[in-house]
C-alpha cells in the first residue's frame, strides 16, 4: 500500500473512532481501491460499513439508484452522477458519510470534455452532499492512487468539521 494512502487511512480511522462516525464508498474508476486501502488497516470494522463497485452504468442505476436520464444527459463522469452515487451509498448502507468516485483513469476513454485523469469525487452525509472535479496527471495507476488520496482527504475534512 502507498505510504501516503496508509497514513490517510490511519487519520481517517482516528477521526471515525473519535467522532463515532461510519463510512461507505461507491466506486467506479477506482474499482474498489478506496475500500481495499481502508480494509488494509486493522480495526476499521467499527466504522467502515462497506463499498459498492459500480463500474457499469447499469450497476449505478440498479444498485445506487442513479437516474438513467441523468446518465444519458450528463454522462457517468459528471457531478450529478457522482453526487447520486454518494447519496446512494449513504442510503444503502446507512453510513454517516459516503464517498463516491467516477472518472476516466485511462489510458484510453478520454474525450475533449473529459480527458484522461478527470475524476469527480463526491461526499455525502444524511444532510448534504457536494462534489469536486479533479484532473490528475499520470498513468492509470497514478490517476487511481491520486483519486483515492483526494477521496480520503475529503472524508477526513468532512468528519472533522
Amino acid at each position: 500500500m502507498n505510504t501516503d494512502i496508509a497514513d490517510l487511512v490511519l487519520q481517517l480511522n482516528d477521526c471515525c473512532q473519535l467522532q463515532k462516525k461510519t463510512v461507505s464508498t461507491a466506486e467506479s474508476c477506482t474499482g474498489g481501491l478506496v475500500s481495499a486501502n481502508i480494509t488494509e488497516q486493522n480495526g476499521v470494522s467499527s466504522w467502515f460499513l462497506g463499498g459498492i463497485v459500480s463500474y457499469a452504468n447499469e450497476c449505478k442505476q440498479n444498485i445506487l439508484k442513479v437516474n438513467s436520464g441523468d446518465l444519458e444527459k450528463f454522462g457517468a463522469v459528471s457531478e450529478t452522477v457522482a453526487l447520486q452515487m454518494a447519496i446512494g451509498a449513504n442510503q444503502i448502507t446507512g453510513s454517516d458519510y459516503a464517498v463516491s468516485l467516477t472518472g476516466v483513469a485511462g489510458p484510453g476513454g478520454g474525450t475533449k470534455n473529459h480527458p484522461v485523469g478527470t475524476v469527480w469525487i463526491a461526499w455525502a452525509n444524511k444532510n448534504e452532499a457536494n462534489a469536486e472535479c479533479f484532473l490528475f496527471n499520470g498513468d492509470r495507476k497514478s490517476v487511481r492512487e491520486l483519486a483515492v488520496k483526494q477521496a480520503l482527504l475529503g472524508l477526513i475534512k468532512k468528519i472533522k468539521k
